[in-house]
């Protein structure tokens, strides 16, 4: 009676232990400058070279080479502990040509001690993964300027304190996780294809730079946080009363809203901040200012191509700039506005198409700009030459279009 013998059992699974001894042996092949480099950062350096390629003109890669000590590469720095904390990839002197290529997601997203990745204005194309926006000591994301595309992740890390994806091709929403992140102090997204609303629950956010201009966004703007220095919102398809969310941010500097469908009266808070740069032309804001206070010495205050009505306040004597054209303001130009042209302290004065009824500017310097045509009153004889060539459509409204109006 033949019998057979069991086979042998198999030997234990050795796999988890190859990758670990791959890179052992890459260590020690490594010359000793090298070798300081942690091994997985090397390879996903080389990676990283192999998907990016100077554009003529750019020098950028011509001194990384991988004979010597990547951590004294151009753009890169590292740790005490020989990993890659800084990535800033191209020539960061202005003007210099930038990197084409496809952005190397999965090269980068193996740097896991990475603080700062940047990448300057090229050709660089492809989509943004989430492996590595999700970083976990990610603090300094910059990667404008370039051909990325496709959805912004979902993940992002949560030491993350600036970011600014702007003039890219992204498209889709703006996700909320994004806009919530705890130590986010800039988010700069301007000019990409992004698309719906500006998500909500952002008030506790300790956002200080929010650039959302250029875009396709519609929809209400929610409440905001008050934290806000510079806010830009111009050029998308946004629409409402604002005036409740702009009154609770009074640290503003800048706001620009241009170019819009926002309604409703203007906060007559607005101009009481220490905002130097005011722009909200461009959209269907109505009524009467009513400033709460004097504008800051030197700001532009661009309230133009909107539906105002009434005076032009004295409120804004102090501005360096101002453009109220296009709007239904009457009544006479306050003195202290027309001393503050003459004397060319506010170097821009653009009162063209309303329904003024006193002008009374008399000689300004050549350094300043005033145009008044096309109100219920002849433009001073002075500040005719002065007025562009786009300032309006005439010397003065036919009298038909002015009514009873008076100054």
């Amino acid at each position: 009676m033949s019998s057979t013998r069991a086979p042998p059992p198999p030997p234990p699974r050795r796999l988890p232990l190859l990758f670990p001894l791959l890179l052992l042996l890459l260590a020690a092949a490594l010359p000793a400058a090298e070798a300081t480099l942690h091994p997985v950062d090397y390879l996903a350096l080389q990676s990283i070279r192999l998907a990016l390629s100077d554009l003529p003109g750019s020098r950028f890669f011509a001194s990384w080479d991988f004979t010597a000590d990547p951590c004294g590469f151009p753009g890169i720095s590292c740790s005490s502990s020989s990993r890659v904390v800084t990535l800033a990839l191209g020539d960061p002197r202005a003007g210099a040509p930038g990197l084409s290529g496809a952005f190397p997601s999965a090269a980068i997203s193996k740097l896991s001690a990475l603080a700062s990745l940047s990448l300057v204005p090229g050709r660089v194309t492809g989509a943004l993964s989430p492996a590595v926006t999700a970083l976990p000591s990610l603090r300094f994301l910059a990667l404008s300027g370039n051909l990325l595309s496709g959805a912004l992740p979902r993940a992002f890390s949560p030491a993350l304190r600036t970011v600014d994806l702007s003039h890219n091709g992204f498209s889709g929403g703006i996700p909320p996780s994004l806009l919530q992140l705890r130590e986010l102090r800039t988010l700069v997204l301007s000019h990409n294809n992004l698309a719906g609303g500006i998500p909500g629950g952002l008030v506790r956010s300790p956002l200080v730079h929010l650039d959302l201009r250029g875009n396709r966004l519609s929809g209400g703007v929610p409440l905001l946080p008050s934290t806000l220095v510079y806010l830009s919102l111009a050029g998308n398809r946004l629409s409402g009363r604002v005036g409740g969310v702009i009154r609770r941010l009074n640290r503003l500097a800048f706001l620009d809203l241009g170019r819009n469908w926002f309604s409703g009266e203007v906060p007559g808070e607005l101009f009481a901040f220490r905002i130097r740069y005011l722009q909200l032309r461009n959209n269907a804001f109505s009524g009467e200012l009513r400033p709460a206070g004097r504008v800051p010495a030197g700001a532009t205050v661009d309230l133009s191509h909107n539906a105002l009505s009434g005076r032009v306040p004295a409120e804004l004597a102090g501005a360096g700039e101002v453009y109220l054209n296009g709007n239904r303001l009457g009544g006479e130009v306050p003195r202290e506005v027309a001393a503050a042209a003459e004397d060319g302290r506010m170097r821009v004065l653009f009162l063209q198409d309303n329904f003024l009824t006193g002008i009374a500017v008399g000689g300004v310097p050549a350094s300043a700009a005033v145009c008044a045509h096309w109100n219920c009153v002849a433009p001073p004889p002075a500040v005719v030459s002065a007025c562009p060539a786009k300032g309006g459509r005439g010397r003065r409204r036919p009298p038909a279009q002015c009514g009873g109006r008076r100054g």
